[in-house]
């Protein structure tokens, strides 16, 4: 069979959305076969009938290809990207994220299937630029560009999801060392500590270790 298929090279040839399906389909399927197939289907644009007549030594090589691909590291933020003519930037500063942002954040960041409405917080079209400094169209929430969004390259969804969970891992650790050894902190706890349950700080702090390690799983 003469067949012509597009292997992407790079995380950034493939979307948001294409690996939303794939993951949608692999959290309930433990068939390797099967999700080999849908693999080369789902990221090479190909139908099932055709990856069923390929050659075997072909399949191999394909998802050899796309196995490297998917290698690429992810751990620096992409800022920027381009879409459709537009360019979007990641939020420019953190520290002034607002409480719908954050709320919207919090919800959508630790679900795949919701990953688009995410990026919809994070990343918005550019209104001005000078240099590397740059504004990004105010909040109106995640509907606003969602749908958008599962159109935007792979690369750079992973990029900012690494760059989030890193973030809020390192706050958390910091936090439960921060409360351990903070004397005036220790002393309100000492002071108010029939108002406290389950051990008091060292309850405190096991918790915060437990999210961030849980947050290091996810990430893994």
């Amino acid at each position: 069979m003469n067949l012509s298929i597009t292997i992407p090279t790079s995380l950034n040839e493939i979307t948001l959305e294409q690996y939303q399906r794939y993951l949608s389909i692999a959290k309930d399927n433990k068939d390797t076969t099967f999700l080999n197939h849908k693999m080369i289907e789902i990221f090479c644009n190909v139908s099932l009938m055709e990856v069923s007549l390929m050659k075997m030594k072909d399949i191999s090589d394909i998802l050899a290809r796309l196995e490297e691909t998917f290698k690429t590291n992810t751990d620096k933020l992409i800022r920027t990207f381009k879409y459709d003519g537009v360019e979007y930037g990641f939020i420019p500063n953190l520290d002034e994220i607002t409480l719908g942002e954050y709320t919207d954040l919090d919800t959508y960041i630790s679900d795949w299937e919701n990953m688009h409405k995410a990026m919809a917080v994070l990343y918005r079209p550019i209104t001005k630029k000078v240099l590397n400094n740059y504004s990004i169209k105010e909040y109106n929430g995640s509907q606003e560009y969602s749908e958008l969004m599962k159109s935007m390259p792979l690369d750079v969804a992973l990029s900012s999801t690494v760059f989030f969970f890193n973030l809020l891992s390192e706050l958390l650790t910091y936090t439960a060392n921060y409360l351990e050894t903070d004397k005036e902190f220790q002393d309100l706890l000492k002071k108010n500590s029939s108002e406290l349950n389950g051990g008091g700080i060292h309850h405190i702090t096991h918790l915060l270790r437990e999210t961030s390690l849980n947050l290091t799983t996810f990430l893994n």
